[in-house]
């Protein structure tokens, strides 16, 4: 089974962006170390918890600093960008680390006001064409536009062969059919919609059509909210900080902070508190929290019940060195083969 991480650069309370990014690179050093296979950074705009504005541009800065990790995106909101655009910068930051990127595409809205904001057309009524800015990002990194296309026959940066792995983030069936349709990896946001994340998974593997743009076989990844603690109170424990920001989302809106641990024990009901952080009755968490045992086990259930060959676990603990605490626990729970950090 491998393992990665997602990584949002959350800002810790009383700490700056400045601090949070460092805090990633800390991250990415660290998980290489541990022997995960990839860590992504987010795209958040105008967000004050989170730090990773720009999943690019982290990326290039952790592929000077690890070795062997996988680096992307997790992910570039493509309903703001041009694919030529991010067709090209991935393929540039793959010259720059070959055989070590991943684009991940995914969609989102970040409010009206950023909206508009990244428009450049502001004039005109916004349209859903996700799958065709997906479908022409990847044809411009495989050069895989028909004859008579005004694209074809004009490569990318044509003394580089290799491309970065191509990856659709969802959290819907949607997703999963346009992912399985273009014939690259998927991967669902189970911390967003739980319940739906193995029928989605499934689905992707049943519809998968081997194409040119990926290795001819489906990639189907499983995102998920982990802590790890020493034991399962200490995980459960840490879960509150995640629990908490979720509860001040609902509350007050995406201009929320990460509480700490005190702040959230403050701030929750308790029935917030007590949310089940295992399966229950057959009903996936939002949270898989506990000791590394109980971490597993749970793990393992998802796994078997989607069909996942990888997990990419995201965490927004306050605290980094909890992050990164529960990544150690973790890896060592999986047995992977990395050295323990200092």
């Amino acid at each position: 089974m491998k393992l990665s991480i997602v990584d949002l650069s959350t800002i810790k309370p009383g700490e700056t962006a400045s601090d949070a990014l460092a805090q990633s690179l800390e991250t990415a050093r660290n998980a290489d170390a541990l022997g995960y296979h990839r860590i992504w950074f987010a795209e958040h705009h105008m967000a004050p918890a989170q730090a990773s504005h720009h999943p690019e541009l982290l990326i290039a800065a952790a592929g000077t600093q690890t070795r062997r990790i996988r680096l992307g995106s997790g992910a570039v909101l493509m309903n703001h960008y041009s694919p030529f655009k991010v067709a090209e910068m991935f393929k540039q930051l793959e010259a720059m680390f070959p055989g070590r990127v991943d684009l991940g595409m995914g969609r989102a809205t970040a409010g009206p006001v950023i909206d508009m904001a990244m428009r450049r057309h502001r004039d005109a009524q916004p349209v859903d064409d996700h799958a065709a800015q997906v479908s022409e990002t990847v044809a411009w990194l495989h050069q895989a536009f028909p004859a008579g296309h005004p694209f074809a026959g004009k490569p990318l940066i044509p003394t580089v062969a290799s491309v970065p792995e191509s990856w659709l983030l969802g959290s819907s069936p949607g997703g999963a059919r346009l992912a399985a349709q273009i014939g690259i990896g998927y991967s669902f946001a189970g911390f967003i919609n739980p319940q739906a994340a193995a029928l989605a998974l499934r689905g992707y593997r049943e519809a998968f059509v081997a194409t040119p743009f990926a290795s001819g076989a489906p990639r189907a990844m499983l995102g998920v909210n982990v802590c790890v603690g020493e034991d399962g109170e200490h995980g459960r424990r840490l879960a509150l900080s995640v629990k908490g920001y979720y509860q001040r989302l609902t509350r007050i809106g995406a201009t929320a902070f990460v509480p700490t641990i005190a702040e959230a024990e403050a701030e929750l009901g308790a029935a917030e508190r007590d949310e089940p952080t295992q399966i229950i009755g057959g009903r996936w968490p939002r949270f898989v929290a506990g000791s590394a045992e109980e971490v597993r086990q749970t793990l393992e259930q998802m796994i078997a019940q989607s069909g996942a060959d990888e997990l990419i676990v995201q965490d927004m603990m306050a605290d980094p060195q909890d992050r990164r605490g529960s990544h150690a626990r973790l890896a060592k729970a999986f047995g992977l083969s990395g050295e323990t950090p200092s």
